[in-house]
């Protein structure tokens, strides 16, 4: 039995920094988290004209086909005033691709999620499952901040290079690149995914720290009884 309380205790520390890095591109991946972006201090200006309203016009547009689970056509028949298309082919089948990199990412959150808390129900049943399950929790905090740290590092010496690999991880090579002129990068150029990252960081940060107060709380309670 304490073998099993031991994996448990292994396996809550590996979700921990997982299930906080889904969430919190989920709530990225949001028309309000896109109203804070554009308004962040010095946020690049669009050198091809959209202004701050046309980005909240329109940017939408591609969160909502993420997410909802739109057919190609949603973008593919989006146009501008004057009739042009707003993007390309090409634009709109690196957003299918996106889609379905971002379907499975929430099917992953969904479905961990619901494991991580009939797991954790298991386990409060009994003082050695409410052990493990301290331990995983304050071990998934350190874990989330040992990857912070590295993925910070990695991403201050060459951006460049943790964006390309990051894309060529899950797109096939050439099909996410695109002409400065085009919509995607006017309306998400290299500051919007670079303020992302951070948040996402900052985000995972706090998250670790409240999971880690949590499960020391938690203990400190326990051994009081």
């Amino acid at each position: 039995m304490s073998r099993l309380y031991a994996l448990a205790t292994i396996l809550i520390a590996l979700l921990t920094p997982t299930l906080l890095a889904l969430l919190g591109v989920r709530l990225l991946m949001s028309v309000p988290y896109l109203a804070l972006a554009y308004r962040l201090p010095n946020f690049p200006a669009d050198p091809y004209g959209f202004t701050l309203e046309d980005r909240l016009r329109y940017a939408p547009y591609a969160v909502q086909f993420l997410v909802n689970g739109a057919p190609p056509a949603f973008l593919a028949d989006l146009t501008f005033a004057d009739g042009a298309l707003l993007f390309n082919p090409r634009e709109v089948q690196h957003m299918v691709d996106v889609q379905q990199v971002t379907g499975a990412a929430l099917l992953a959150l969904a479905l961990l999620s619901a494991l991580s808390a009939l797991g954790a129900a298991l386990l409060a049943r009994s003082p050695e499952g409410r052990a493990a399950l301290r331990r995983g929790l304050r071990g998934g905090a350190l874990l989330t901040w040992a990857l912070l740290a590295a993925l910070v590092t990695y991403i201050f010496l060459d951006w460049d290079h943790f964006f390309d690999a990051f894309h060529d991880l899950f797109f096939a090579e050439g099909t996410w690149r695109f002409l400065m002129s085009d919509t995607l990068i006017r309306l998400f150029p290299i500051r919007f995914w670079q303020d992302a990252a951070l948040i996402l960081g900052g985000f995972c940060t706090l998250g670790a720290l409240l999971i880690y107060l949590a499960a020391q709380r938690w203990t400190r309670h326990s051994l009081k009884r």
